[in-house]
């Protein structure tokens, strides 16, 4: 399954995830407790009647994620998420796709523009920079210029996993 760029604003993202975390926290105490007295009152209490309680507490909350996770508002999550998995895919190959590119690999140069795109990007929604990291800056740059020498567009639209298939990890 390829992953495409899409663009969402960064305010709407950082609102939606601060309160859906308050939401998710504010449910595993509610369950936690719930379940924690329910045990307590169903088998006289004990300390790992409470751990137990809390552990059923959180399967619920999860569940619940689960089946929320699919919701019309919670697009900007989910977008998030998957980036944020395919950055992390990606950062398992970064060694062999500096090489292939040093190599000339075109395959390996789209690749690491995803990542960098990716990366400004995840940093925007989560309102940071990227300008502290100067070895990062350094690679963008450097896969700036070897896109431009090659005629190819500065961005990509996307990533397709299966191209990370030809190179060797770590």
């Amino acid at each position: 399954m390829s992953f495409r760029f899409k663009e969402h604003d960064p305010e709407t993202y950082r609102r939606k995830g601060r309160l859906i975390s308050l939401a998710m926290a504010g449910q595993l105490i509610v369950f936690g407790l719930i379940f924690s007295q329910l045990l307590q009152l169903a088998f006289d209490g004990g300390f790992w009647l409470n751990v137990v309680g809390v552990l059923l507490g959180l399967v619920t909350t999860s569940m619940i994620f689960a089946v929320l996770r699919e919701r019309p508002w919670m697009t900007e999550m989910r977008y998030v998420w998957q980036l944020k998995h395919h950055l992390s895919r990606v950062s398992a190959y970064l060694p062999a796709l500096r090489r292939a590119v040093e190599e000339g690999n075109g395959t390996a140069l789209a690749i690491l523009t995803f990542y960098h795109q990716g990366m400004a990007q995840l940093a925007e929604l989560n309102g940071r920079t990227l300008d502290d990291d100067s070895e990062l800056l350094a690679e963008r740059q450097k896969v700036y210029l070897a896109r431009q020498e090659s005629g190819l567009p500065e961005r990509v639209d996307g990533f397709d996993p299966q191209d990370l298939a030809a190179f060797k990890r770590g």
